[in-house]
């Protein structure tokens, strides 16, 4: 059966053509959104919603007219940012991203975290949320609020009011996974109108159909991409992108320092930790040699290639917490054991590939599971060798890159075969 999986990343939105009996991508395509909207405050990240949905659409109806056997239409994409709907399912704002961090402003997020025990973080729809009530931030007419992925799939089906799966819905923040819903007590404590809520369903459900093509509800891509990139979902999944991330599959509930346990398919959980920066501090530290390269020739180049050639393992030790962590978002970076023999660049090359590698390494080490084998995704690892290297030493296990890359679109795809 031919599916097709659309993910809406933060940067990019990625779909495939996928073949499900013999699990192969037949057609992989990837655009910038281009979504991004100028802000005068550096801690506000929006987009455009339209633009966004402008270019999902368009990749989608160009899937449709190359295969027009596809069957079913699976959806994903970046967890946590919300963006308000009104009564007739119109969105009335932005989409406020995973990246904002307005909570942060003016004490709401302390105050936040002083009056809830459940697991919150700048960036989280619901904190985001708070943040805008009480700046009077909430558009008016507005009757409920999802991800960006939910609202896809509502343009596609002309559905008027969203449903969430619970993979989305837990990345709003404010989520008791002992009892699969919402923290109401929580959110009424803080004089929060619950009833603005997304109705949130545990099941891949039909929202609908797309010229004909049943589409799934949207589920978060992080779960996605585990379903797109594991054959074996007994692995540990890591992922080097944007950010960095660790996920294992378990059947039960786990709440370590920084770890999540999310819902994920068939009433089974992910343990889920993140680094913030992730791929994001490699690029941070190219940008400084490129701009030493320019200034002493005159030319600006890429580095990439030549900072993979000169890394060698020499005692320094990086902390590449340069955006800090969700518990602790005010957290700074750190270089250690810094000698007059190992002050050289291909020291501190090599000690930001281990920093990263070991913010999700002190994440697994608090989780109830032995790895055999590590499956890497992402372009941090598809294009630095010796970060794979680094990672299977360091988990003491065996590597293989996701065979599939576009992971989180190609587990979208395979969400027709899990409807109920």
């Amino acid at each position: 059966m031919k599916t097709i999986g659309i993910d809406i990343g933060t940067t990019t939105i990625s779909g495939v053509v996928y073949d499900t009996e013999i699990e192969k991508v037949l057609v992989s395509k990837t655009v910038n959104s281009h979504a991004f909207i100028e802000s005068k405050n550096s801690w506000e990240k929006i987009q455009d919603v339209e633009c966004i949905i402008h270019h999902a659409k368009n990749m989608l109806d160009e899937f449709i007219l190359l295969h027009p056997d596809v069957q079913g239409i699976g959806l994903s994409g970046q967890m946590h940012g919300i963006l308000y709907v009104d009564k007739d399912g119109k969105a009335k704002s932005p989409l406020y991203t995973w990246q904002d961090t307005r909570a942060l402003q003016d004490g709401v997020f302390e105050d936040i975290k002083a009056s809830t025990n459940t697991i919150v973080a700048p960036g989280y729809g619901l904190v985001t949320h708070i943040y805008n009530v009480r700046k009077d931030l909430v558009p008016e007419m507005t009757t409920s609020f999802c991800t960006i992925m939910d609202y896809f799939g509502m343009v596609l089906t002309g559905k008027i009011t969203p449903l969430v799966h619970t993979s989305n819905a837990a990345s709003f923040g404010f989520w008791k996974i002992e009892e699969n819903q919402f923290d109401l007590d929580a959110l009424e404590h803080l004089k929060i109108d619950t009833s603005l809520l997304p109705k949130f369903t545990s099941n891949i459900e039909i929202l609908g159909k797309y010229k004909g093509i049943p589409v799934t509800c949207a589920i978060g891509d992080n779960q996605a991409s585990f379903l797109g990139a594991l054959k074996d979902d007994s692995f540990v999944l890591l992922n080097m992108g944007t950010g960095g991330q660790i996920s294992v599959k378990s059947n039960t509930i786990c709440q370590g320092n920084g770890i999540e346990t999310r819902p994920y398919l068939n009433q089974e959980y992910l343990l889920v930790a993140s680094s913030l920066c992730g791929g994001r501090a490699y690029a941070i530290l190219e940008n400084f040699f490129r701009s030493i390269f320019k200034d002493a020739t005159g030319n600006e180049s890429s580095q990439y290639e030549w900072m993979e050639k000169v890394a060698q393992e020499n005692g320094m030790k990086v902390q590449t917490t340069f955006s800090g962590t969700r518990n602790e978002p005010n957290k700074t970076g750190s270089i250690q054991n810094i000698t007059e023999d190992n002050f050289t660049p291909g020291a501190l090359i090599y000690g930001v590939l281990e920093g990263m590698v070991q913010e999700l390494y002190d994440y697994y080490v608090q989780m109830p599971i032995q790895a055999k084998h590590l499956v890497l995704s992402g372009n941090g690892f598809r294009k630095n060798t010796l970060l794979c290297t680094i990672a299977s030493q360091m988990f003491m296990a065996s590597y293989s890159l996701s065979e599939n890359e576009e992971e989180a679109a190609c587990g979208a795809a395979k969400l027709i075969l899990y409807v109920k």
